[in-house]
């Protein structure tokens, strides 16, 4: 039995603690734990100054974010979405009770491929929503010059993408509104939590209603709402993190570093290289392909052999959405469609990142990962 350190993909960052002790010490004295209090007034104005967007909606999670945008943005029919991603991602479209239209992924990025998309506009589409994978961002011109030309929407899975740059502006200005996650395996994180960035003020104030059951004050409730709101707690958690970015982010940035260093010139793996896509991103995920030709072994191989030593990489997003339920059932044609998504599932994997690992630990890794491929590329005696 492997008795070493188990290594996470996302084993969660802590900003400055005794300031969240503080925090919530402020949280027992108000008696306020929710319903909109000061913590999560405080994290959304702090959050719209670092992002230099209008409005911040804080959301108990960004897939309640997406399923809210889909709503409050009034579509109907069909959503563009690319297949590969999480789950979460057409799930809140379905969700909506949308038909959701999967899009391949460009082979480089790894991003919506923007020569699909107009190939799918059909008179039922009204969105297209893309996700800024791995915290690259989208190609965001290209896709509102044709959500512009077919009169749609554009909505925006940031979950990967907090604090990454485009344009000379922080993600979150982005088409109609954009979601991000804060979920514990984010490199910031509010325990849980997400939040709807737009410049938009109607649809800002319609997703604020649309957050707490669509009240407008005291007993007057004036739009169809549900329950979507953050918690006190979960902001404090967020405000006491928000002075660490820079810290997580030169962390990441410093174990990406590392293990390209050390992967580098291993037969048949490849690291996504950051540098070569441009905009600032949070190096958050350490994204990793395995060629099976070259490296004489799969991805599934590595991937069991790094577990049985406690190092819980995942296979980022296999098998792809189109092969997952409900979508597999309802459309059985679109599942040999995506030749780029299909092979993305059957070669990438995440390596543990964050400030919980350092150099031994990436080391540790790469020399697990380098002990496979050379036992599978030895010639037999």
């Amino acid at each position: 039995m492997n008795t070493e350190q188990i290594l996470h993909v996302g084993k969660p960052n802590v900003g400055d603690v005794a300031k969240f002790q503080e925090y919530v010490e402020q949280i027992f004295a108000n008696r306020w734990f929710t319903n909109n209090g000061h913590f999560v007034k405080t994290l959304e104005s702090e959050l719209q100054n670092f992002l230099g967007v209008k409005h911040c909606v804080l959301m108990c999670n960004a897939t309640i974010g997406l399923q809210l945008a889909c709503h409050a943005l009034d579509l109907t029919g069909e959503v563009i979405v690319p297949a590969y991603t999480f789950v979460a991602t057409p799930h809140s479209v379905q969700w909506e009770r949308l038909r959701v239209v999967f899009a391949d992924v460009d082979r480089r990025t790894h991003l919506i491929d923007v020569n699909e998309i107009e190939r799918l506009i059909t008179p039922e589409t009204s969105a297209i929503m893309g996700v800024h994978l791995w915290g690259h961002p989208c190609d965001t011109d290209a896709i509102q010059a044709i959500a512009d030309r077919h009169g749609l929407k554009v909505i925006y899975d940031a979950a990967h993408a907090f604090a990454c740059r485009h344009q000379n502006q922080m993600i979150g200005n982005f088409g109609d509104c954009e979601v991000f996650s804060f979920h514990a395996t984010k490199f910031f994180n509010t325990f849980e939590g997400g939040a709807i960035t737009t410049n938009d003020d109607q649809l800002a104030e319609k997703i604020r209603l649309m957050t707490n059951f669509g009240f407008a004050g005291v007993d007057r409730v004036i739009h169809l709402g549900t329950n979507a709101k953050m918690t006190e707690i979960c902001a404090a958690m967020g405000l006491s993190g928000l002075g660490s970015i820079d810290r997580f982010i030169a962390c990441n940035r410093q174990n990406y570093q590392r293990y390209r260093e050390h992967l580098a010139g291993v037969p048949g793996v490849s690291v996504l290289n950051y540098d070569a896509l441009g905009d600032n991103t949070n190096f958050q995920y350490i994204v990793v392909e395995i060629d099976p030709k070259l490296a004489g072994t799969t991805r599934d191989q590595v991937v069991e052999q790094l577990r049985a030593q406690n190092i819980l990489v995942r296979k980022y997003f296999y098998p792809g959405c189109h092969r997952m339920e409900p979508y597999r059932s309802l459309h059985p044609e679109q599942l040999d469609r995506f030749p780029v998504t299909d092979l993305l599932c059957d070669r990438i994997m995440c390596l543990p990142n964050g400030t919980m690992v350092d150099a031994d630990d990436v080391a540790r890794v790469c020399r697990e990962i380098k002990a496979a491929v050379s036992a599978a590329t030895q010639p037999c005696h």
